[in-house]
């Protein structure tokens, strides 16, 4: 099993970075499942209903999510019906969506999640015991199990893919917006990496227009956040080779593409 993640897409210019290259790079790597990040995807905060089809139409297979899940009020009238959109997993109990979402490939189920972290991230509920929950759920049913987890402090997802090393083919971070370069396959089978990184807006800060957060820093003053709709991209993803019948990850590999770091097919 081959699983391509891209990682959270930031705006209008994120979007059109998927259009543009998801086939490019389905053509070269071939992948039998692709996954996104899609918490970024409208305008920067949330997603929509025309959003989330619009990504499937483009070839996406499963959407994961985070902390700006519920930004738009749109979730709310297409959440529980969004058979392909994993949302943190660790909220309440009642909350909508989907805990797991699986999706199948050459009759092989991949088991998607996605989990909040904790360390300077909003309320949730410990990730840690929910994956422990997850992953007995997710056995009924196949070994490949994909989780994405959302966070800020580099510490808590090292812990996390170490917590999760044989358990699961594959913890990704996701969040900070900028690419690691500490991918690996941990000793018992489970691919890591800290963050995948963002696909958007190449020349701003974290996909946000720079001006903005260079007035924030330097003055301290109330600003407004804006991601723009024009200027450079870049796509951030993981490409990950997973045994089919133990679901232990065999190879990982980062891919970036913007001006500096083109793509070559």
């Amino acid at each position: 099993m081959r699983i391509l993640f891209i990682g959270d897409i930031v705006g209008s210019l994120g979007r059109e970075m998927v259009e543009t290259y998801l086939p490019k790079l389905k053509a070269a790597h071939q992948p039998h499942v692709t996954i996104v990040n899609g918490e970024n995807a409208a305008a920067g905060k949330g997603i929509t209903e025309k959003i989330y089809k619009n990504l499937l139409e483009w070839g996406v297979q499963a959407l994961t999510m985070g902390n700006h899940t519920w930004d738009k009020r749109d979730i709310f009238h297409f959440i529980d019906e969004a058979t392909y959109m994993a949302r943190p997993a660790n909220l309440p109990p009642g909350t909508p969506g989907n805990e797991i979402v699986f999706i199948k490939s050459n009759n092989q189920e991949v088991a998607v999640i996605n989990l909040l972290a904790r360390t300077f991230m909003q309320p949730a509920d410990d990730p840690f015991r929910k994956i422990d929950t997850l992953i007995k759920e997710a056995k009924k049913r196949t070994n490949i199990i994909f989780v994405d987890f959302h966070g800020e402090a580099t510490s808590e997802k090292q812990a996390f893919g170490w917590y999760n090393d044989g358990k699961v083919s594959a913890v990704v971070g996701t969040h900070t917006h900028v690419q690691t370069a500490d991918e690996r396959i941990l000793p018992n089978g489970t691919a890591y990496i800290s963050d995948v990184g963002m696909t958007g807006p190449y020349d701003e800060i974290l996909g946000t227009d720079k001006e903005a957060v260079l007035k924030k820093f330097k003055t301290g003053l109330p600003v407004r956040f804006e991601v723009p709709k024009t200027g450079r991209s870049q796509l951030s993803a993981v490409i990950i080779d997973i045994n089919d019948s133990t679901g232990k990850a065999k190879e990982m590999k980062r891919i970036l593409i913007n001006d500096d770091h083109p793509f070559y097919s």
